[in-house]
Parts: C-alpha cells; sequence; structure tokens
C-alpha cells in the first residue's frame, strides 16, 4: 500500500507595512511581494489582517493560508497549502499583482 500523496503547497514571501493609510497588495523594490494592512502589529492583528487580505485577493479559504516563518517581523513565509507553485503565479497574476 502507498503512502497517500502529499497536497500540493507553495510558498509566498511577503514584506508586510502594518498602519497603513490603504490596505493592499503590490510589487515593493526588488519584485518583493507588498502587503499593506492598516491594523496595527500588536497581538497578531497585523498577521490576521495579512492573511485575510491574502485569501481575499488570490480567491482562498484563509484556512489555506498558514504564517510559516515571521510571525513577529515585517518578512513573512507564508503557506498556501492545496496550491501548487505555478498554480499561485496564475492567481497572482489573476489578481494583477505583478
Amino acid at each position: 500500500m502507498k503512502p497517500p500523496t502529499p497536497a500540493p503547497s507553495a510558498r509566498l514571501e511577503v514584506h508586510v507595512k502594518p498602519r497603513s493609510s490603504r490596505e493592499g497588495i503590490g510589487r515593493g523594490a526588488g519584485g518583493a511581494l507588498e502587503v499593506r494592512v492598516a491594523a496595527a502589529p500588536a497581538h497578531g492583528e497585523a498577521n490576521e489582517a495579512v492573511l485575510r487580505l491574502l485569501s481575499r485577493a488570490l480567491g482562498l479559504r484563509r484556512t489555506q493560508l498558514i504564517i510559516e516563518r515571521g510571525q513577529a517581523g515585517r518578512r513573512k513565509l507564508i503557506r498556501v497549502a492545496g496550491v501548487s507553485p505555478e498554480e499561485l503565479e496564475r492567481l497572482l497574476a489573476a489578481a494583477a499583482i505583478k
């Protein structure tokens, strides 16, 4: 009996700008993904706001996005469960995040 095949997942590196006057997603210097949220970086509010904003923009469930690294910093590594790296690129392009 074969072990189950793991579900695909992709990783997304983002730079977060908390306490922004406007929320949004775009490309920053060097092509890095930049996420601007109004929430303050206290008690995990900015982290949750980042995940909600990304899930809406990409058309994914919030539970598919998990912060793997950077819980307390501005640079984060987010795992996108159930989506291949190629599919993630298509979702980013469809959301006009270039």
